[in-house]
């Protein structure tokens, strides 16, 4: 009886995916991607914000409690618009990722003349405006606080809105791009106060 032990393995088949599971596990890996760079967002977000001062005083019966976010140097709003220097900075650097690597895998859409697009938005006041919006609210809605109809009423109220003043061939893109092989980029001129009749 030949001993088995000492012989020398043969080669070893080697493992392939069939090509219709490498889609799917491209797809997941590129979902839990852009969900790990969120998360990281999230976090980067969080560990930016000031520590709660404990050394504050507790108000007394004879002293009124202070107005919400009307303590000295808190921001007025979390609106970027109402930011500046570093905080719009920081605020837009968030909002690019989330629109890089959420918003526009999943909704960007084929750009078209009647759905146009910039890939230099953040330079078009208007649509960093809209963005940022978009992305507060899907902040909110998306948690799970928000409940199971929160991500439901974030497209309904917040994501159908946004993209069709977006991208309406008036819209504030209007002069962009709106064949992918012709990429474009013109920030439209907004009318000037004396215009409006608004000059003092």
């Amino acid at each position: 009886m030949p001993d088995n032990s000492t012989a020398t393995p043969g080669p070893e088949e080697p493992f392939r995916v069939p090509d219709g599971d490498l889609d799917d596990l491209a797809s997941t890996l590129a979902k839990t991607m852009a969900e790990v760079r969120q998360h990281g967002v999230i976090l980067d977000r969080l560990g930016s914000e000031p520590a709660p001062d404990t050394t504050a005083t507790e108000p007394t019966d004879s002293s009124p409690a202070p107005e919400p976010g009307a303590g000295e140097g808190d921001p007025a709003s979390v609106f970027i618009l109402a930011l500046g220097g570093e905080a719009y900075a920081a605020e837009l650097a968030s909002l690019s990722d989330w629109v890089n690597y959420v918003l526009l895998p999943v909704y960007g859409r084929e750009i078209s003349t009647n759905r146009p697009w910039c890939a230099q938005w953040h330079e078009h006041p208007e649509a960093v405006a809209r963005l940022h919006g978009l992305w507060l609210a899907w902040q909110q809605l998306t948690d799970i606080e928000a409940g199971l109809s929160g991500p439901s009423t974030w497209h309904r109220d917040h994501l159908d809105q946004t993209l069709a003043h977006l991208r309406a061939p008036d819209g504030p893109f209007a002069a962009c791009t709106t064949s992918p092989t012709r990429p474009n980029h013109r920030v439209l001129t907004t009318p000037a106060p004396e215009q409006l009749g608004l000059a003092a």
